[in-house]
This record gives C-alpha cells, sequence and structure tokens, in this order.
C-alpha cells in the first residue's frame, strides 16, 4: 500500500507553536494525568495548530471593538451561519428555530439527562466510550450501559434498548474514541429501534467536521424520531475550545422551550460568550478551506502512524480511522492479553518520555489513544516512541 503522506496546502502546520506555560491541558497539565513532568503529551483531544486565519482576524476585530457586554445568541448572523453550513457541508436542512445554546456540549448533555432520565435509570452508549460521557452519565447517577461499537445486527443495543428503565442513547456521531462513522443504514435502524422502544437519542457530533474522504457524515436530524436533540460544536474542528460555546437542535417546540427556560433561569446562562459566537460565524462563514487542509494534513499524520507501526508490527494491519485526528490502536495482537495498561504505561512515561493516553480511559485495556493533531515531526517522534516502548515491553 502506497504510505504518501504529501500534502500541499497554503496553511503551515508542520511548524511546531510552543503551548507551553499558556495553562494548556495537555501541554501544562500534563502532571494531572501522569506522574512525570515534560512529557511529550499526545493526550486530551485539541490540536496544536493556531486557529484558522480567518477566524483569528475576526477575533481580532470584535476585541478591538472594546466593549463586551452582554450578548444574544438568538441573532440572524450565528442561526444563518450554522443552517448554511449544513446546508453545505451535509446537504442537510435545520430549522434555525430549533436551535439551542449552551457552554458546552458536555453541559448540553448534562441537562438533557436531567430533563430525560432519573437518578437510577440507564442511559446507553457504544464501547469503547469517550471517558466525558462515562463522568457526565455516573456523576447524575444514571446507569451506564454499554454496547459494542461493533454490533453488525444492532442484537445487543435492542437488548439494551428493550430494557424498561433504559431512557436515552447517548449516541457518538462519528464514535470517540475509534473514529467509526455509522452508515445510513445504521443510524436508521437505531432511530427505529429508539422510537419502538421510548427511548430518547442524544447525538454528540462534535467530530463531525473532521469526517474524512471516502466517508460520509449524517446528522441526525435526518433520522429524528420522537424525543431526541443533536448536540455539537464547532471548537473541535477548528480547534478552539477555550472559546467555548455549543449548540443544538431540539426539534419538539416543548422540549425546546424546556431546555431553553432550564439554561435561561435555572442555570443563569442566557448570554453566551461573545468570542465564541464570533468565532463559530467566522470559522462557517470563511474558514471552510482551512478545515479541509488541517483534516487532509491531520490524514497525512495518520497515515505516518500506520505506516510506523505496521512496519514495526504487520501483525496489527493498522488503519487509520474513518474521523478525526484520534489514532485508536488496538495492541493486543502484539502484546497478547495478558499484559495490562500500567506495564506499557510504565515504559512509555518513565524511559520513552511520551504521553499517550490508555485504552483503559475508555474502557478497552490493551488500546491506546494518540493525538496527532499537531506537526508532522511531533507524530514522528511520538510513533517511533511508541514503536520502541511496545517493542520493550514484549522483549
Amino acid at each position: 500500500m502506497d504510505m504518501a503522506v504529501t500534502v500541499t496546502s497554503e496553511y503551515d502546520f508542520d511548524t511546531p507553536v510552543d503551548r507551553r506555560g499558556t495553562w494548556s491541558v495537555q501541554w501544562d497539565g500534563i502532571a494531572d494525568r501522569f506522574p512525570v513532568p515534560d512529557l511529550l503529551p499526545f493526550t486530551i483531544s485539541d490540536m496544536d495548530f493556531t486557529c484558522a486565519p480567518e477566524v483569528l482576524a475576526a477575533l481580532q476585530r470584535r476585541v478591538a471593538h472594546g466593549v463586551f457586554g452582554y450578548t444574544d445568541w438568538r441573532n440572524d448572523d450565528f442561526r444563518g451561519a450554522i443552517r448554511d453550513w449544513f446546508k453545505e457541508r451535509y446537504d442537510t436542512e435545520v430549522d434555525p428555530a430549533t436551535l439551542v445554546y449552551a457552554p458546552s456540549v458536555l453541559n448540553q448533555i448534562s441537562q438533557l439527562l436531567r430533563m430525560w432520565s432519573a437518578p437510577g435509570e440507564g442511559v446507553v452508549v457504544h464501547t469503547p466510550t469517550y471517558d466525558g460521557f462515562r463522568k457526565a452519565v455516573t456523576g447524575l447517577g444514571r446507569e451506564l450501559r454499554g454496547v459494542p461499537v461493533n454490533d453488525p445486527e444492532l442484537t445487543f443495543l435492542e437488548a439494551e434498548l428493550a430494557r424498561p428503565d433504559s431512557r436515552v442513547l447517548l449516541l457518538c456521531s462519528p464514535h470517540n474514541p475509534t473514529g467509526r462513522v455509522w452508515t445510513d443504514a445504521e443510524l436508521g435502524a437505531m432511530a427505529e429501534l429508539c422510537e419502538r422502544h421510548g427511548v430518547a437519542v442524544i447525538s454528540d457530533e462534535i467530530h463531525a467536521d473532521l469526517t474524512h474522504e471516502g466517508y460520509v457524515h449524517r446528522p441526525w436530524t435526518r433520522y429524528a424520531r420522537g424525543r431526541w436533540a443533536l448536540v455539537t460544536s464547532g471548537t473541535k474542528a477548528f480547534n478552539f475550545p477555550s472559546l467555548s460555546g455549543s449548540y443544538g437542535f431540539i426539534g419538539d417546540p416543548d422540549e425546546h422551550a424546556a431546555f431553553v427556560r432550564r439554561m435561561d433561569t435555572g442555570e443563569g446562562l442566557a448570554s453566551p460568550a461573545v468570542l465564541s459566537l464570533t468565532a463559530h460565524i467566522a470559522a462557517y462563514r470563511e474558514g471552510g478551506a482551512w478545515l479541509d487542509a488541517v483534516r487532509a494534513y491531520t490524514y497525512g499524520n495518520l497515515r505516518v502512524v500506520a505506516e510506523r507501526l505496521n512496519s514495526a508490527f504487520p501483525e496489527l494491519g493498522w488503519r487509520p480511522p474513518q474521523a478525526g485526528y484520534l489514532a485508536w490502536i488496538d495492541l493486543r495482537p502484539v502484546l497478547g492479553e495478558g499484559v495490562g495498561d500500567e506495564v506499557l504505561q510504565r515504559e512509555l512515561v518513565e524511559r520513552q518520555g511520551v504521553a499517550v493516553m490508555p485504552g483503559g480511559t475508555y474502557g478497552a485495556p490493551g488500546f491506546v489513544r494518540m493525538n496527532v493533531g499537531c506537526p508532522r515531526g511531533k507524530v514522528e517522534a511520538g510513533v517511533g516512541a511508541l514503536v520502541r516502548g511496545v517493542a520493550a515491553v514484549r522483549g
């Protein structure tokens, strides 16, 4: 297989940006997750790239205005940018009247879980499971009910949805950490099952804009039946998560009104962060070329990972994910079932000097999740360390 990774772009993703000393969770907060300081990190899912120049220019203009008073997200610029983005990128019509706003996707999910379930009731997720989902569900006292992400006949999913106290399917689309892009048939079948069993759907689509060529993301609004919400944000794909801000769609007018009322009154979050609105509008109106370039570049990084891993360990046969810049790697064919995460992590941290997320964080020991949203030189250093670490543990 040709593993060439040449990518031409007007944007510079190769030059490193020093993020140390910027309160970065990935770089400065490394000691919170790993016992050794100054590791080369491939952990939390943000990118080491600067924002799209179009987004930076819009932010600079807004800052230059100098007034940052209370702001209304219910404006035509924000709503229109989202509407047009869904039409352009996903050939999907969305109704701006169904739009809602929240500080983050996880905040939206938590509010919806409170609305649509009670403590002790079941929330169904696909495994392996993004750790933010696990924390949100269990932190609210709901029961996390996992079904395998590879469930061709949806047998396991239907069994969990059919339980009388299963209330919500918390869908990750595309899936984190595997990068799986659900097919039209799969999404349609999920919608039918949830309607049949009276289960609400919350579809987290924050990774949608990072779907790779050859795969098609389909927004949940196409399959919406019964009680549902689509939650997402431009912060992941355009790399401005610290500006906060997310949005979603809730089709039922009463459910929509209840969510907005909850945010405006009970949560006291009627006014959004104005720089988040500014960044979203600029990203969706002007940032498409940058996004396409960053998707191509990070896919090239994933191909570097595949080339190095499969050259060292042919039995892996590792392939890049269908979406995203997170390499989800099953190391059990090399290390066997008996080697726990802690053995490999000790080697990677103490001897190789890199921080890579262990699969156990997502309920899948024997895997690792490696963030390659970074300059190619960093990827090459990281995958080299991973190869050496795995070889050392295998012996």
